[in-house]
């Protein structure tokens, strides 16, 4: 099983709900048409941060990032692909620029990979036992 993404966006202070909720919609849109995640898999924190406290390299890798980033932190089950976690991340900096009027060199992610039987989802129960 490979589902199960928790997601945590931080904005800066100041986007609006409206630019949250798309950017939350983009990075959804992404995992379900990139890494196969179920449309009805949703948990996702959205956070806003002062801009002093959203503290990027402003060059790395040979990717110039403004003062203006988002960053996305995904957690998901091992499992995946390196030609998945590719277009992934594509799909995620695309829609997030697009959703937030960023550059997609601004927007930075993270994935972090689970194994399934660190989940519960309520009750107190292992979602996924072995």
């Amino acid at each position: 099983m490979q589902t199960m993404p928790f997601v945590r966006i931080t904005l800066a202070t100041g986007t609006d709900d409206g630019a949250c909720a798309r950017v939350g919609d983009a990075v959804h849109h992404a995992l379900v048409s990139a890494a196969n995640v179920p449309k009805d898999d949703l948990f996702q924190v959205v956070e806003l941060l002062p801009p002093a406290s959203l503290r990027v390299t402003p060059a790395y890798l040979g990717i110039d990032h403004s003062s203006d980033v988002a960053i996305v932190q995904v957690f998901l089950n091992a499992g995946r692909s390196v030609e998945v976690k590719k277009a992934l991340y594509a799909a995620i900096a695309e829609g997030v620029a697009a959703a937030a009027g960023l550059r997609r060199e601004d927007v930075v992610v993270s994935m972090v990979e689970v194994a399934k039987e660190n989940w519960s989802f309520g009750s107190g129960l292992m979602s996924y036992p072995p």
